[in-house]
């Protein structure tokens, strides 16, 4: 069956969208192949609409991220547009990490709303809304959303969905450029979310345009697939092509952390002759030394986690 285009203007990226029939549960997206296209660096599988598919035993590993670990990889790619920050955070000692589900909503034009719900309405949806896209969601998703700082009538959840997002995604999490409402209720979910504000109203004045398409977050273009990483002071998003390198220098970050720290809890060094390197050459050694054993550790215990 041919798809109808429509272009859609997204900032300073347009692309080329289509209406896709239900059977692809979708309503803006990129075609597949599309979608192949703008991903095409994506080193692992994919869902079946060709979103990038993070393995679940990376998104583990990327728990234990911290901030440092990972920008430093995306700053060296010339990758500098990858963080917002400015959300409430909730559950702040709980770190985030999954999949960019991407989910766009703009202002409500009568007009164009109306046209897209009766074209859906052709395929069997009764409403475009903000469940007809949660219920897409899928284990180790994070919902991401451009509500573009809405807080009035800009409430992605309440407590329900909120916990319906956590049993779909099985804890994967919620980043929203918009607000949230019944946190009292929420806070009460083991699911992280960054929410831009807390408003009782539900969503309303607003159109769902684009499921896994490009959004804007803060001042980042998130694509369908990035893995989503959030802790207390912002989220990271990281295209899929640089998960494998962020993890790997993340274990020699996190080791010379540990060996740093160590050394300063000896009381016997300066600063300056242990960080950022150790001056002294048996000093070198040593943390050398240290840095083989603890990544030859660190390899059987996930090679361990793997085979139980």
């Amino acid at each position: 069956m041919a798809n109808r285009n429509f272009s859609l203007s997204y900032l300073v990226l347009s692309v080329l969208i289509s209406f896709v029939p239900l059977a692809s549960a979708q309503l803006f997206s990129f075609p597949k192949q599309d979608l192949l296209d703008y991903t095409s660096q994506n080193p692992f599988g994919r869902f079946p609409d060709g979103r990038p598919k993070v393995p679940d035993d990376l998104i583990e590993r990327a728990k234990d991220l911290s901030s440092e670990e990972v920008w430093e990889v995306l700053t060296d790619a010339k990758f500098n547009n990858q963080y917002a920050d400015g959300f409430q955070v909730l559950h702040s000692g709980k770190t985030m990490a999954g999949r960019a589900f991407t989910v766009q909503f703009m202002p409500l034009r009568p007009d164009v709303d109306k046209v897209a719900n009766a074209k859906a309405k052709e395929h069997g949806v009764p409403e475009l809304d903000n469940q007809y896209a949660i219920d897409m969601l899928q284990p180790g998703d994070i919902l991401v959303v451009d509500l573009f700082g809405k807080k009035v009538d800009g409430t992605i959840v309440g407590d329900n969905l909120f916990f319906y997002v956590n049993q779909a995604t099985h804890g994967g999490g919620l980043v929203v450029d918009g607000s949230v409402r019944d946190l009292d209720g929420i806070a009460e979910i083991d699911m992280p979310a960054y929410f831009r504000s807390v408003d009782p109203t539900p969503i309303g004045n607003v159109m769902l345009t684009g499921i896994n398409i490009p959004v804007r977050i803060g001042t980042v273009t998130v694509m369908p697939g990035d893995l989503v990483v959030g802790d207390r002071e912002g989220v990271y998003f990281v295209p899929p092509q640089f998960v494998q390198e962020v993890l790997e220098r993340a274990d020699v970050v996190h080791i010379h952390d540990e060996w740093t720290k160590k050394k300063f809890a000896e009381g016997k060094y300066k600063s300056s002759e242990i960080y950022g390197a150790p001056k002294d050459p048996k000093l070198q050694q040593e943390y050398q030394e240290y840095l083989k054993k603890r990544l030859e550790e660190f390899r059987k215990e996930r090679a361990a986690k793997k085979s139980n």
